[in-house]
């Protein structure tokens, strides 16, 4: 039987500088290792503002390897923690893409994930849609996957990695205020349907007019909320068990599905 895998969320605000915003990172990661924590999330685009204009997108914009990656595997070293944090990652063809990476607590880069649906006029005019769907990769004996934010919201991006044997699925996210049907809904049915872990890290407080509505949470595979945050700055702690998925998944509706039937949909625009 693999490991319990130890999980912390970190909903927060977005900093003026990306100094600031990796001071932070590091003492959220201490405090979330000390705390028993095996990985971290943080939001969408959580070093360097979310809400910021293309032009300053744009400007911030490094490879996946480039400093602030190489930023962040300090600290994961430093604390012995992995961490899920978003960038916005350089693209010599066009704009910037919306990006998140795991890296663990030896400093690898298992895994760079782009987000593939953009939402709204504001992440269409800062971003380009990556055009590859995510893939599972394993650490710790788990199998998992990354998402960003409206990517959850779509039942097949999810299915996807369920079907690819993920055990959960981490989003860093940014959704705002006037959008509660995402983590009240949205997030425990993923879960439900897809019998696997859902961790969803929201940002919260304001950039501007952008107001983010916070509710990070961690619902198990039965779509029930472990853990789950209000509107203000939180850091959530929750152990992920192999035995409640093994449980869960003696009733999945995985095995029973008929792909045939559904080859359609993939047809309609």
């Amino acid at each position: 039987m693999q490991d319990d895998l130890t999980l912390a969320l970190w909903q927060t605000g977005y900093t003026p500088t990306k100094a600031e915003a990796l001071q932070r990172l590091g003492v959220t990661a201490a405090q979330a290792s000390a705390q028993g924590a095996h990985l971290l999330i943080a939001p969408e685009m959580g070093l360097t503002g979310y809400a910021i204009g293309p032009e300053r997108v744009a400007a911030l914009a490094e490879p996946s390897d480039g400093p602030l990656a190489q930023a962040v595997a300090a600290i994961a070293q430093r604390h012995g923690i992995a961490i899920v944090f978003g960038y916005p990652e350089q693209n010599p063809a066009g704009k910037p893409f919306n990006a998140t990476q795991f890296i663990a607590p030896d400093g690898s880069r298992p895994m760079n994930y782009r987000k593939t649906h953009l939402f709204g006029d504001m992440d269409r005019a800062q971003f380009s849609a990556g055009d590859a769907a995510s893939q599972v990769f394993e650490w710790r004996g788990w199998k998992l996957g990354l998402l960003i934010c409206y990517d959850v919201e779509f039942p097949e991006a999810v299915r996807g990695l369920a079907l690819q044997g993920a055990d959960a699925v981490l989003v860093p996210t940014a959704n705002m205020v006037g959008f509660d049907e995402v983590q009240n809904t949205l997030v425990p049915a993923r879960a439900c349907e897809n019998r696997l872990y859902v961790g969803y890290a929201n940002a919260c407080g304001s950039e501007g007019p952008t107001r983010y509505g916070g509710l990070s949470l961690v619902a198990n595979a039965q779509g029930e909320p472990l853990v789950t945050a209000g509107r203000n700055e939180a850091l959530l702690v929750v152990a992920l068990s192999q035995d409640h998925l093994e449980s869960a998944r003696r009733h999945s509706q995985l095995p029973h599905r008929r792909p045939a039937l559904y080859q359609p949909l993939t047809l309609k625009e």
